[in-house]
């Protein structure tokens, strides 16, 4: 299955006013029902097992900062998917995310008709707060764009 990198095509500032960072990336499955929430479930429900490892390493280093870690983000908010509360949704997109004191981000999940397929899109939205937000930012990178193109390639289901 190929994961390719795309041209965002939201509305950052509406989403996120201010952010200084978007990518996107989408992936064409089979599945001609799959809706937003399905494949934002697919992707953000379960990690593969080198994606948690670097999950809880990151946790190991942020929690003396005082940044939220993905175990306190699992709480609150009776809608989420995996760790991520949804703040919005439609059949073809929903939108998840939080805010934090170093960041705010947000994660859209676009599904479009494609041939008999769809096309899912996932776009990331980020606003860094200040100097720690922007290291961090700079540090998971490269993190960030394996993760996503794994994530999108369980889309498929």
């Amino acid at each position: 299955m190929n994961v390719f990198m795309v041209q965002p095509n939201i509305d950052a500032n509406a989403l996120l006013a201010g952010a200084q960072f978007i990518d996107a990336f989408g992936v064409t499955v089979d599945d001609a029902s799959l809706d937003a929430r399905r494949a934002a479930e697919r992707m953000l429900g379960r990690s593969p097992r080198w994606a948690q490892m670097l999950l809880a390493l990151r946790d190991a280093i942020v929690a003396p900062f005082g940044l939220t870690t993905s175990k306190a983000a699992k709480h609150g908010t009776a809608d989420r998917i995996g760790m991520f509360p949804v703040i919005s949704e439609t059949p073809q997109r929903l939108i998840a995310g939080f805010d934090d004191s170093h960041l705010d981000f947000r994660v859209v999940v676009d599904v479009a008709a494609a041939g008999q397929g769809k096309r899912v899109t996932a776009t990331t939205i980020v606003l860094t707060h200040n100097l720690l937000g922007r290291v961090y930012l700079t540090v998971i990178m490269p993190f960030h764009r394996l993760i996503v193109r794994s994530m999108l390639r369980q889309a498929a289901g």
